[in-house]
């Protein structure tokens, strides 16, 4: 079997699951973590662990049917590297001896641990049975997640939640959880503080880092050490409970944060409508609206359609506002998608910020790809309006949209301003008026930029190098550049 059987990773290269650099990547990987070869796969983003559970099953020649054999645990065993053909033969001899569970005796031997035979056991249970969509919710029922390397601590807390009205799912492996939360759309998740490999509060940060970010978290321990409350907290955890209370505790913890987290949930989705997530953000954890600003770097985004207002008397008032609403909503997406802030809506345009209240070094970058993705999707509206022109769709020749941007990086003043009554997250400073100064001078279907902005791009940015100009209020004429973002530029890039 051995001489058959290559080491898995070769397997998942056969497969064309991953290649051999990323393998050799994860094997460097395991010698710092000690983790499995298939585990820093998985936490380096190369597979999912279902790819892994897949690939191990086609080896096994275990392929879905109508009717799936479930495979024996010391097969699974082997295959997953937690054991060796020999270990398994030695385990089987002392069990076809004494009769004892096969997975007590190869824990005895010190050959594999618990944790390990839970996933092989696991993933035996898996494939018993064709593969599932995830459930659907039950009417009326809170879903709620329970993640706890103890069979027994998972059956208990299932037990009294099912009592207490609640649908339950549990896990065993906190890794298996993190993959599969975002399908199975839990209510909630209740997690063991301390397990193998990926404890409590690592599961909390990692689920408060991801797209499932805004389901709570409760811990569960036997530890009622301060210590290890705070970290649980600290990791993002909602609430936290000790093993030792009562079901009827737990439950009104559950239905507490709940309420909460819904409550916090629909105060960021109407707040969404007006701001950037991150200004919501900020704003939620501090609870209040503070009046001050902080100074930092940050880049800034103008832009504007070009002739509109002209535009805008040839329509209808509906016509108008269908068109700004798409195009504004198409500008808006690129801020978004490369992680700025939208600042405000200026009738026909937008002014963005990145850098504030998030920060990141390529700022000025995700800046000037944000308005290559504007200019972009300006272009794809014309030529869907001309096209639905062409299909009959519409009884007239669509205007053309043209649009200038103007971007300038440099410090600013950013923060909540206005008053107690109404406030606006804004950023001041001359990088704002020097922004909104290259916008205005922009030319239709054109992107200008600052200096400074094209030193904090670097060569990924793609600019054209032009004649100094003079703004108003500066007394020296400012350097000039040109974004290249046409598919087919006309000038070399700087």
């Amino acid at each position: 079997m051995s001489d058959q059987n290559p080491l898995f990773g070769d397997i998942l290269i056969t497969l064309g699951l991953v290649n051999r650099l990323q393998l050799e990547e994860a094997l460097a990987l395991q010698q710092l973590t000690g983790q499995r070869v298939g585990e820093a796969l998985v936490s380096l983003g190369y597979v999912s662990r279902d790819q892994l559970k897949d690939a191990l099953m086609e080896k096994l020649g275990l392929a879905e049917t109508s009717q799936v054999d479930r495979p024996k645990l010391g097969e699974i065993l082997v295959g997953l590297k937690h054991i060796t053909v020999p270990q398994l033969e030695d385990a089987l001899a002392r069990q076809r001896r004494d009769g004892r569970k096969l997975g007590e005796i190869l824990v005895e031997l010190g050959y594999c641990t618990y944790r390990q035979i839970y996933e092989a056991l696991g993933l035996q249970q898996q494939r018993g049975s064709p593969n599932k969509a995830a459930p659907q919710p039950i009417s009326g029922k809170l879903r709620v997640l329970v993640v706890d390397d103890s069979p027994l601590a998972c059956s208990v807390v299932e037990d009294g939640l099912l009592q207490k009205g609640y649908e339950v799912i549990t896990f065993q492996d906190p890794f298996e959880a993190l993959e599969q939360v975002h399908r199975l759309k839990p209510a909630i998740v209740l997690a063991d503080l301390d397990m193998p490999g990926m404890d409590g509060a690592e599961l909390c940060r990692r689920l408060k880092d991801g797209p499932a970010r805004a389901v709570p978290v409760i811990i569960l321990t036997a530890n009622d050490g301060e210590a290890q409350k705070v970290g649980g907290l600290r990791a993002g955890a909602d609430d936290y409970v000790n093993k030792s209370a009562s079901m009827d505790e737990l439950a009104a913890r559950i239905e507490s944060v709940v309420r909460r987290t819904g409550e916090t949930e629909r105060m960021r989705k109407l707040f969404a409508r007006y701001t950037s997530d991150a200004v919501v953000d900020e704003i939620l954890k501090s609870g209040e609206v503070v009046l001050t600003g902080e100074k930092r770097e940050v880049t800034v985004l103008f832009s504007d359609l070009r002739n509109f207002t002209a535009l805008a008397e040839s329509l209808q008032p509906e016509e108008v506002v269908a068109i700004l609403n798409d195009v504004l909503g198409r500008m808006s997406d690129a801020v978004f998608t490369c992680g700025g802030t939208l600042d405000k809506f200026l009738g026909d345009g937008l002014m963005a910020v990145f850098g504030a209240p998030v920060r990141r070094s390529d700022d000025a970058l995700r800046a000037v790809q944000a308005a290559r993705m504007m200019q972009e999707a300006v272009r794809e509206l014309n030529e869907q309006g001309q096209r639905e022109y062409r299909e009959g769709k519409r009884k007239r020749p669509p205007a053309e949209l043209k649009l200038g941007i103007g971007i300038n990086s440099g410090p600013v003043v950013a923060g909540n301003l206005g008053s107690q009554q109404r406030a606006e997250y804004t950023c001041i400073g001359d990088a704002v008026n020097v922004a909104a100064r290259l916008c205005a001078l922009a030319g239709a279907g054109e992107i200008l930029a600052g200096q400074r902005t094209r030193e904090l791009a670097g060569q990924g940015g793609g600019f054209e190098e032009l004649p100094p100009v003079k703004l108003k209020g500066k007394a020296q004429p400012v350097p000039l550049y040109r974004v290249l973002w046409s598919t087919e530029p006309t000038h070399e890039a700087v």
